[in-house]
């Protein structure tokens, strides 16, 4: 469970869109469930943001098939045929779409029969993850925490349409984190969702412990960043040492 310091240190990024915690479940949450209109299913971590309420939903309320990767339901005939990709003009051919179809990553089938939505400042369980929508400069701060500790490299992955796929399912079957822009992805877009540019990131349980400690430890703004005397005197103090550094096995430094 989220620590409330990690509540707090999150709500220090004074992100424009609430961050949100997911939880995948088999069995029903003791929540409310969505009272919203049916809609898809990108469209329900807005809806998080938006009413700040904690929720669940289930197939039924999913109107497009983020229900599918989630492994609610199996690939419809006709969609995974490309027809659909082909139709919008995604793809050049079916098969073009259908190759995605292939490839999708799909969570286990009937292993997930309920969602749980919930405001990472009220979130009173484990997140499977932590989902955030920003621009800069908290987008930098987000992307240098999932790496500040691995060292992973950022990757985005993802596709014109079901982008839910890498969101969603891809972060928790990989273990990695990913990125994407909004303004891209054919449903999101479709239905204006988030305004175009922004960065969508999905930080998954595997990488949550080490993403909290990040943040709560690292420098959200780099010394190379900082105009104060103090740092740009320890910045000076560093490039003269890495010079020192050098000269001991006949090298030299081109940072500056």
């Amino acid at each position: 469970m989220l620590s409330q310091n990690a509540k707090d240190c999150i709500q220090r990024l004074e992100l424009p869109y609430p961050a949100v915690a997911i939880r995948m479940c088999f069995e029903k949450p003791e929540v409310p469930h969505y009272d919203g209109p049916p809609c898809a299913f990108c469209q329900f971590l807005k809806y998080a943001q938006d009413t700040s309420k904690s929720f669940y939903v289930t197939v039924e309320d999913d109107q497009c098939y983020g229900k599918m990767v989630l492994g609610m339901i199996d690939k419809p005939p006709v969609t995974a045929s490309g027809q659909a990709g082909y139709d919008f003009g995604c793809y050049q051919t079916p098969m073009g779409c259908r190759q995605l179809y292939q490839k999708l990553p799909i969570l286990e089938k009937g292993t997930i029969r309920y969602v749980q939505y919930a405001p990472v400042s009220t979130c009173d369980f484990d997140p499977d993850l932590l989902f955030f929508v920003t621009d800069l400069p908290q987008a930098d701060i987000l992307m240098r925490a999932t790496s500040w500790v691995s060292g992973d490299l950022w990757e985005s992955k993802s596709s014109p349409v079901i982008s839910c796929a890498w969101m969603y399912a891809y972060p928790i079957i990989s273990g990695k984190c990913n990125h994407i822009t909004t303004g891209f992805y054919h449903g999101l877009k479709r239905r204006k969702a988030y305004p175009a540019g922004l960065r969508m990131i999905a930080v998954p349980f595997q990488k949550i412990p080490e993403f909290i400690y990040a943040l709560e430890h690292m420098d959200w703004t780099l010394i190379a960043f900082r105009e104060d005397p103090e740092s740009q005197a320890e910045l000076t103090r560093c490039m003269e040492h890495w010079q020192e550094m050098a000269r001991e096995v006949g090298s030299h430094v081109d940072l500056r």
